[in-house]
């Protein structure tokens, strides 16, 4: 039997160094060749790290959040033959002590993968204990679950402890809750078990792709000084034109939304305006202006925010900006979206959809100087020509970098957004 040591890959790019975010073997593992061994994490992407031979896990290099430099010691096997390294070499250090957390695997970047083996941190409760045969975890035991599911569960009162998980590692998904309730796991939790004093806490280590947001959210805020501008915009027209388009096309041509005449908008806007469309290096003390229009569209995943980007947004119509926009979510979503759809965004769409709530103040997706938000629709009355009518309205959330633009420029670029979704005829002419 000999030693085979894997270190950590050469990303290219001239990467010096990675995080590692997500262990998928531990101690005693038997891998087989081309199996995934770990995620490590550079600035622009995720990658997985596989085995290249077959063997038996003896020693881990490093501990999930850790930076490792490329070309350190990652893993340890036993394989047989002589392997590359001699049996009375150091071990590898931090090897048996170290513990997975949940944790992040994506492939520039996405959606949270399997967990592996343990809890990031233990969660101690005194309140009251369930019932022994419906134990399904150990004491301290995170059950894993996405933040829609936790959600939906403290609503309807489930204890996720209790909960059996179909997915990947146990975990638990909106049909789990599903099947616990119908079985009297809802009942059971209105029996009491929800009002009694909880003592709960665990930490979260902020690693990964929430680690690389929080800096990046940290960075925008303290590098650009934010103004933010708020407009509210009738939508009642665009919303019957959106409407009549699906009824005419929407079998043959795909659904639109909202989002794409707001980038359509965003497009012809910006001709008029283009500082706004830029991206400003103020360490080179230097602002880029672009005729094309990379739109970086803002999308939630289950790993994090993450923004795509949907390149040459000027140059697509509504059905193909709207199948451009869906398509860089989801690769966004599922992890499998290229590099080159991650990075170069001149300006950012973003919107909470029905949740928009009525006023936002986005950040920007530095180094871009703006961001523009769409909040959610409602109807209202309002009076038009003396009359009090219904009317579908919502409100543009923007906010810029006032470095670069100024207060009239930005207010006058959503005044023209604006007259171009209330009289949607003039997105369709040039």
């Amino acid at each position: 039997m000999g030693i085979y040591v894997i270190r950590v890959p050469d990303i290219g790019e001239g990467i010096a160094e990675v995080e590692l975010v997500t262990w998928n073997v531990q101690p005693g593992d038997s891998v087989a060749e081309d199996q995934h061994l770990a995620d490590v994490m550079t600035d622009k992407a995720t990658v997985e790290v596989p085995s290249p031979i077959a063997g038996k896990v003896i020693a881990l290099g490093g501990a999930v959040g850790q930076v490792m430099a490329v070309g350190a010691e990652l893993v340890r096997l036993e394989v047989e033959g002589e392997g590359n390294l001699k049996e009375n070499s150091a071990p590898a250090p931090a090897s048996q002590a170290v513990k997975a957390t949940v944790s992040i695997a994506v492939t520039a970047p996405a959606p949270v993968a399997p967990a592996p083996k343990a809890a990031p941190a233990p969660v101690h409760s005194s309140a009251a204990a369930p019932r022994a045969a419906a134990a399904l975890r150990k004491e301290g035991e995170r059950p894993l679950a996405s933040p829609s599911v936790r959600r939906r569960a403290l609503d309807l009162g489930l204890d996720l402890r209790l909960v059996h998980g179909s997915g990947p590692a146990g975990r638990i998904a909106h049909h789990d809750l599903d099947a616990f309730a119908a079985g009297g796991g809802q009942a059971q939790a209105a029996g009491g078990a929800q009002y009694v004093e909880r003592h709960g806490e665990e930490q979260i280590p902020v690693i990964g792709l929430r680690r690389k947001i929080a800096q990046k959210m940290q960075e925008a805020k303290r590098r650009i000084p934010h103004f933010s501008y708020v407009e509210e915009v009738d939508v009642t027209e665009l919303e019957a034109l959106r409407q009549r388009l699906n009824q005419i096309h929407g079998v043959t041509r795909g659904k639109l939304t909202l989002l794409p005449f707001l980038a359509r908008a965003m497009v012809l806007a910006l001709r008029d305006f283009p500082q706004i469309n830029a991206r400003y290096d103020d360490e080179a003390g230097h602002v880029t202006r672009y005729e094309a229009v990379h739109l970086g569209v803002a999308t939630q995943t289950d790993a994090g925010l993450m923004v795509p980007v949907l390149r040459h947004a000027e140059s697509l119509d509504l059905w193909a900006c709207a199948a451009g926009i869906a398509r860089v979510a989801e690769g966004a979503r599922t992890g499998k979206a290229p590099r080159e759809e991650l990075t170069g965004s001149t300006i950012t769409l973003t919107s909470l959809g029905p949740l928009g709530g009525i006023v936002s103040t986005p950040v920007i997706n530095h180094p871009e100087v703006a961001i523009v938000g769409v909040n959610r629709m409602v109807e209202r009355p309002m009076l038009r020509g003396g009359q009090v009518v219904a009317r579908q309205l919502m409100n543009l959330s923007s906010s810029f970098d006032h470095r670069v633009v100024d207060g009239m420029d930005a207010a006058r670029f959503i005044q023209a957004m604006r007259a171009l979704l209330e009289t949607p005829a003039l997105l369709f002419v040039e």
